[in-house]
């Protein structure tokens, strides 16, 4: 690398730099309030494969384990699983999984709710025409199907700490 492409870059990262910094970004979990509000946060799942999955992957996520939890997240959960790739002989190939997550997450002193929203998560998966293969493909789209509704709630619980550290 040149001399002069080397100042160029070092230029141009000290822009972006300070670009960012003149607009007032400031990352999600530097705010007030949401690293501790995430991990004061009791997740109360369902009952079930995802229910379990669900909660599993929250508590890994909101780094939940504070003795007394300041919060309860109450999950309902609805799966959906629709045939897609139909061959002539009308069995299907893949499959589409929808995950729906409706939460509401509650005082746990009152149990009074403070934030309710829904996540939805669609992905497909590949059937097999051994049996085991076939619950297994569907196994492991439950799971990535939990693991990906667990970020989006967490993303939207920590979008919500922030704003309330900011009031």
């Amino acid at each position: 690398m040149t001399l002069s492409s080397r100042l160029s870059t070092a230029l141009m990262l000290a822009c972006v730099a300070l670009s960012l910094g003149a607009c007032g970004f400031r990352p999600l979990y530097a705010q007030p309030g949401v690293t501790p509000g995430l991990s004061a946060v009791q997740v109360a799942a369902p009952d079930g494969r995802a229910g379990y999955l669900l909660g599993e992957a929250l508590g890994d996520t909101l780094g939940t384990g504070t003795a007394a939890p300041a919060w309860r997240l109450d999950l309902d959960l609805s799966e959906q699983r629709f045939p897609r790739g139909l061959r002539v002989d009308n069995v299907a190939t893949r499959y589409e999984y929808v995950l729906t997550a409706a939460y509401t997450l509650r005082e746990a002193a009152t149990g009074d709710p403070a934030k309710v929203g829904r996540v939805r998560v669609e992905l497909t998966y590949d059937s097999a025409d051994q049996p085991y293969a076939s619950v297994a493909a569907q196994q492991d789209a439950q799971e990535r199907a939990a693991i990906e509704a667990a970020r989006r709630i967490q993303l939207e619980l920590a979008a919500w700490f922030a704003e309330q550290g900011q009031n």
